[in-house]
């Protein structure tokens, strides 16, 4: 068992040691080099810092550039996976969460493995193991997400109060950028200085609704778009809209107050099963050893966690209720 951990282990420091290498040191020097270059002070670029590649038209995938060259020919991964680590609000690549899949998913295996020595029992855990990563990910995206949609009605408010004093839109923009915390006031900070160094405001109030994929802030986007195009008082509608989210939120509130004991339900009925299994292995190892040494166990096993992931993606939609 010892050389297992010990192999184990050089594989990990391994892969963690070419990930430093291959992705964070060329980040971390890239990152140095541009903060040298703005401690100068240099107020415009001449044609050398272009062609040194301080400038990019294009956020890079990955660190390695044969690698960032792939990823930008599959951009049907790239491009989600790329917008969910925006909406988590992560200074990381495509490739670096990648990476992280890849030795979640070896490290499971290699684990799992070494305890049971059943391949495919542990290629399964593997392969569950490197979606772990993505799911941190989404999990963080939607927390933020969560804060924007709290925090949204104030910049709302906000906004039209600037509006009210006489400020142009822009600028009530920029007011939302530096009174209201991140994740409000990041999003707002993007989408003003984007229309500030030269992207059209529908095209920068569009991106915006684009990384905040929530109803409220397309209605917000429609409804800056259209008054620009047809007139009106922009302050009075978003006073309405402000007091229609505030509004929702009640009612968002009392759903969860309703259905509070179905969700804690459900969570029971998903969390027994391996819950009993756990206690029985610890209570009669002998017993529960049936489950992973014999084939027919090795079936038994698969086919319960397939049942497992089915029922509990049907009681999370039954307690899901769409308000």
């Amino acid at each position: 068992m010892v050389p297992v951990f010990i192999t184990f282990g050089l594989v990990l420091a391994i892969f963690v040691g070419i990930y430093w290498f291959v992705v964070l040191r060329p980040e971390e020097a890239e990152q140095s080099a541009l903060r040298r270059r703005l401690k100068v002070g240099r107020v415009a670029l001449t044609q050398a810092d272009i062609a040194g590649g301080l400038l990019r038209t294009e956020a890079p995938l990955s660190g390695i550039a044969g690698f960032d060259a792939f990823l930008r020919g599959a951009a049907a991964i790239t491009r989600p996976t790329r917008g969910l680590i925006d909406r988590a609000g992560l200074n990381m690549t495509v490739g670096s969460l990648l990476l992280m899949c890849a030795v979640a998913g070896l490290a499971g295996y290699a684990i799992v493995y070494a305890f049971t020595s059943l391949v495919y029992f542990a290629l399964l855990i593997g392969v569950l193991a490197s979606y772990v990563p993505v799911a941190v990910v989404q999990f963080m995206a939607k927390r933020r997400i969560l804060q924007f949609e709290e925090q949204f009605p104030e910049a709302i408010d906000l906004l039209s109060r600037a509006l009210k004093a006489g400020h142009a839109f822009t600028t009530g923009l920029s007011l939302v950028a530096e009174e209201l915390p991140d994740p409000v006031g990041t999003e707002f900070r993007l989408a003003f200085d984007r229309q500030n160094f030269g992207m059209p405001l529908p095209d920068a109030l569009r991106s915006l609704a684009d990384r905040v994929p929530l109803l409220d802030a397309k209605f917000f986007v429609t409804a800056v778009l259209t008054q620009r195009d047809a007139g009106g008082n922009l302050s009075e509608v978003l006073d309405n809209l402000a007091s229609v989210i505030r509004e929702r939120f009640r009612v968002k509130r009392q759903v969860r107050v309703v259905t509070a004991h179905a969700r804690m339900t459900g969570w029971v009925l998903v969390g027994l099963p391996p819950a009993l299994g756990i206690v029985l292995t610890m209570l009669s190892p002998g017993h529960m050893s049936v489950l992973w040494t014999d084939p027919t166990g090795i079936k038994m096993v698969a086919v319960a966690l397939v049942l497992q992931v089915i029922g509990t993606l049907v009681i999370r939609k039954l307690v899901d209720v769409e308000y």
